[in-house]
């Protein structure tokens, strides 16, 4: 994702996605992200701050930073970062990081959009899933208990 993929609106973030795994045409999609309900996690508040901080404004957004704490100013976040840069955060919260990947913040949204009443079209368009089937893949045991039939027995 580059810098001139991103456009801030007074909702959001609206991202131009020019080639993805569901894509692999290049047709490219338009995703929004909506800004957050709290500073702390705002996508766009943390996007406005990366560029502020960052000083870039060209090129692409995410770039790799040293173990000193230095800015690669020329070179793109390698594709294996982000799965990395989970594992770390996952160990660092106490979680077991092999059970975690880059895949798991697809999955993740998919799952708690899922929990908090999203439908599944809304999700599909979000993620780029091509079918209900797929999506449903992704949405974790937690959907086990969601609106379950045997809650309404009165038992």
């Amino acid at each position: 994702m580059n810098f001139d993929d991103v456009e801030t609106t007074e909702e959001g973030l609206v991202i131009t996605l020019r080639r993805s795994k569901t894509d692999p045409e290049g047709q490219g999609r338009r995703v929004g992200v909506p800004k957050g309900s709290k500073d702390q996690t705002c996508p766009v508040k943390a996007f406005e701050l990366w560029r502020q901080k960052s000083g870039l404004s060209d090129g692409a957004v995410f770039r790799g930073i040293d173990r000193h704490g230095r800015l690669d100013r020329e070179n793109r976040l390698h594709k294996d970062s982000i799965g990395l840069i989970v594992k770390r955060a996952a160990k660092a919260a106490g979680l077991n990081p092999s059970e975690y990947a880059g895949h798991s913040l697809r999955s993740g949204l998919a799952t708690q959009a899922y929990l908090n009443g999203a439908g599944e079209f809304a999700t599909m368009k979000q993620t780029g899933h091509k079918s209900p089937a797929m999506l449903r893949k992704y949405i974790r045991d937690a959907s086990l208990f969601r609106d379950n039939p045997a809650s309404k027995l009165g038992l």
